[in-house]
């Protein structure tokens, strides 16, 4: 399956669950501001490397289900960055699913403009590289907060979750492949 269908694949299923989170909990992360958000982003992600590293989990969440809250909160993030501080924080479910659409199709096109100059590399990453990826984008933008969103050559917050979102969907794409590496999941 070439990268642009698999990725549609895994959005699918990222977008169905968030658009079902929204119809049941509406729009209750609006209430979060970009740190809280970053910091749920890399609870899930040291999950994950806590899970690669002991090769067994106590709870029953599996590693595929942590990427995937990682891809919608780097889109909640995406959203939160640039709807302004006066917007309304019950976000109607179509304006919910429109922000989504909107969010996954830029990162979307940056994945491919960047896939087309990295030549696929992600492909022959591990794993675990991704999930240290994540890890390391999660304190970028942990730094760049710290500085009130001040960067003097570095690429802001928004560009940063789209990468660990792009990462995550290639962890997940690796994970559905029954050639690529696999890690524990209990």
């Amino acid at each position: 399956m070439n990268t642009s269908t698999a990725y549609d694949a895994i959005i699918a299923q990222c977008k169905e669950l968030f658009l079902k989170k929204a119809a049941d909990y509406g729009t209750a992360w609006r209430i979060m501001r970009l740190p809280s958000i970053t910091d749920q982003i890399f609870i899930k992600a040291q999950r994950i490397r806590t899970i690669e590293e002991n090769k067994f989990s106590k709870i029953a969440d599996d590693i595929p289900s942590e990427y995937v809250g990682i891809i919608n909160y780097c889109v909640i993030a995406m959203i939160q960055l640039e709807l302004p501080p006066d917007a309304e924080e019950n976000l109607a479910l179509n304006t919910v699913k429109e922000l989504y659409d909107r969010y996954i199709k830029e990162t979307k096109d940056l994945m491919l403009s960047k896939n087309h100059d990295y030549g696929e590399a992600w492909r022959d990453l591990r794993i675990g590289s991704l999930t240290d990826l994540i890890l390391m984008k999660i304190f970028r933008v942990k730094q760049i907060e710290d500085n009130s969103g001040w960067t003097i050559a570095s690429e802001g917050v928004k560009a940063n979750y789209q990468d660990m979102l792009n990462y995550a969907v290639f962890a997940l794409i690796k994970l559905t492949d029954p050639k690529a590496e696999q890690i524990p999941n209990t």
